[in-house]
């Protein structure tokens, strides 16, 4: 065997391993933004789960924005975020409705595809808006 042949083979044994334990730590990695999730609540068509409080959980939601059809984004007209939010989401034309109240500053919401009207409210102050869902992933911004 000549050194060029011995040489290759060292580090090509060297690389199994090294690939090896990326795939580990990738794993880990999701494993972790898994586990920083909260809790879904809901169940088949119609699920939600508000969070993002703390950087490990608000990294992991924000992360998710794009798994899922509708999230929601709460915060002050200065940017600081908000939790305590009441929302009641109204299908139209039959689609499902949901009501809960944000633990968080970001909802994740799986719902079938149609139109729905958004109303949040927080101390005293309400806003609603109108959403498409199906096709990709919407996000909605409530400022109070």
């Amino acid at each position: 065997m000549s050194s060029v042949q011995a040489a290759s083979i060292v580090p090509k044994k060297h690389l199994r391993r090294a690939l090896l334990a990326l795939a580990c730590a990738a794993g880990a990695v999701g494993a972790q933004a898994q586990s920083a999730m909260p809790q879904w609540k809901g169940e088949g068509a119609v699920r939600y789960v508000c969070g993002g409080i703390g950087s490990d959980e608000s990294t992991a939601m924000r992360a998710a924005m794009k798994d899922h059809p509708l999230a929601l984004l709460f915060a002050r007209s200065d940017g600081a975020y908000l939790a305590d939010v009441q929302v009641d989401i109204k299908g139209a034309g039959g689609a499902p409705s949901l009501a809960l109240r944000a633990s968080g500053p970001v909802c994740l919401v799986d719902l079938p595809a149609g139109r729905y009207t958004i109303d949040a409210a927080m101390a005293g102050s309400a806003k609603s808006q109108t959403v498409t869902v199906g096709g990709g992933s919407r996000t909605v911004d409530f400022r109070f």
